[in-house]
């Protein structure tokens, strides 16, 4: 007798039972009598096994759950090395399997889950927080999810920033997209935050953001998921949205709409007024200094300056106001009471997001920073625009006898960072007397008076 071949059986669609047919197809034309007892041995041993898969199927269809353990779910590193040279670019080198999601005019994105994870829940698995090639993450359906796996009931804010959450800029756009995301979808809060850096974990941001933050959700705490309770083993999330390229491809209107959102919220979180000016034509100035890097070299004359200039303006007052001992509350007020912000390059300036609409900022910089720092000196210029403040122009700083010892230009900027930053008294005397001008007179207007009054009359989003 020639061998025989067996058809597979076919996978039986969930909910419904199909009959099991074996098709046994002989090669040998003719089958001599004495192999009438082997046929019949070998029809009822494939009869069993069928019968018995059968069952286990149905069983299967009964309790999804016991099907776990069969399924393999691959985890990735959440830092893919391959995307080393381009981190932010792309599907950059976190999650770099998953494509982003682009809904108009907001920030790329993943939500687990939705149709583009195909339904599937997000896993994480580890907590290292030196190498994000130790850390990793999957896709699984919610009833076949791994062996021991920790689950995250609610909603999770994920963010992996390539910078870092603790200076006041870099964590401001890291949290924007999430903010955006917040108000236009039914102001949902979040049950956790899990923070990442290059993949890392992270369990902490700027007291500043955290505030702010804060205020946005009406005073929700801001939980920052340390993972101490998953013992280092895997853990899945019920609902999860992920942003991994900051502010990214959001359009400048959704950024006007959050900045309006954050300025309006932090001032009902702090229990302010709407920000009005004081009397018709009267300009707040405040100069905002720093100690140490980026400092003024000569303060007194910078300050001796401004408060020259301020005399000669009918309605002016000046402070003069280091930040280092301020609350989040008291340098919301400050801003909310200031037209005119003049502060060397710094965290500092992330401030001014508090200001009113058309207010202005004035900004200094070291020597060398025009030269070499690149698009990190105009930061604080996106910030402004996205505010609806008037940035003023920078002043850089051209003298100095410290030259850059480096042949190579790349190792320049280090060289002139924290530099301090020099003045040029008539330079300004003419910029700080022509501002304070145009601030008077355009808060002399119709134009300012009706800004007065819409801004009076606006509630903020989210605000129940």
């Amino acid at each position: 007798m020639e061998p025989f071949q067996i058809t597979p059986i076919p996978d039986t669609p969930k909910g419904k039972h199909k009959e099991i047919k074996h098709k046994i197809l002989f090669f040998s034309p003719s089958f001599s009598s004495h192999s009438s007892s082997f046929k019949l041995s070998i029809y009822f041993f494939i009869t069993s096994v069928s019968l018995l898969i059968t069952l286990f199927q149905i069983q299967l269809l009964k309790n999804p759950l016991s099907r776990s353990h069969l399924l393999s779910i691959t985890f990735l590193p959440l830092k893919d090395l391959n995307f080393a040279s381009t981190p932010m670019d792309g599907n950059t080198w976190f999650m770099s399997s998953l494509n982003d999601t682009f809904e108009d005019g907001e920030a790329e994105h993943l939500l687990f889950p939705s149709p583009s994870s195909h339904h599937n829940l997000l896993c994480l698995s580890g907590r290292d927080r030196s190498n994000g090639t130790k850390n990793s993450y999957a896709l699984a359906p919610r009833h076949s999810l791994p062996n021991g796996a920790m689950f995250f009931k609610g909603l999770t804010f994920i963010s992996d920033s390539y910078y870092d959450y603790e200076n006041l800029w870099h964590g401001l756009a890291a949290m924007v997209p999430f903010m955006a995301w917040h108000s236009t979808k039914g102001c949902e809060k979040p049950e956790r935050w899990l923070l990442y850096h290059w993949g890392e974990l992270r369990v902490g941001m700027s007291p500043w953001v955290k505030m702010l933050v804060e205020a946005v959700m009406m005073g929700e705490k801001v939980m920052i998921e340390d993972l101490k309770e998953t013992g280092g083993g895997s853990f899945c999330f019920e609902r999860a949205v992920v942003f991994r390229h900051n502010e990214g491809e959001m359009r400048m209107e959704r950024k006007k709409m959050v900045y309006d959102m954050m300025r309006c919220k932090a001032r009902a979180f702090c229990r302010l007024g709407s920000g009005g000016g004081e009397g018709d034509g009267m300009v707040r100035v405040t100069l905002l200094m720093r100690n140490g890097a980026r400092s003024f070299k000569d303060e007194r004359t910078v300050v001796k300056i401004f408060d020259r200039e301020c005399g000669k303006v009918e309605g002016c007052r000046l402070k003069v106001i280091r930040p280092n001992n301020l609350t989040f509350c008291d340098q919301v007020k400050l801003m909310t009471e200031t037209d005119i912000l003049a502060s060397p390059h710094g965290a500092q300036l992330t401030n001014m997001l508090f200001m009113n609409k058309n207010s202005g900022v004035m900004e200094f910089f070291p020597k060398g920073w025009k030269e070499f720092a690149g698009v990190g000196q105009y930061v604080f210029r996106w910030i402004a625009n996205a505010a609806g403040i008037k940035h003023l122009g920078p002043w850089h700083d051209s003298n100095g006898d410290d030259q850059c010892p480096y042949n190579d230009n790349s190792k320049c900027f280090g060289f002139y960072k924290n530099g301090r930053i020099g003045h040029d008294e008539a330079y300004f005397t003419d910029w700080t007397a022509k501002v304070l001008r145009e601030m008077r007179d355009y808060k002399l207007t119709e134009e300012y008076r009706y800004a007065q009054q819409e801004l009076r009359a606006r509630k903020c989003l989210c605000a129940s």
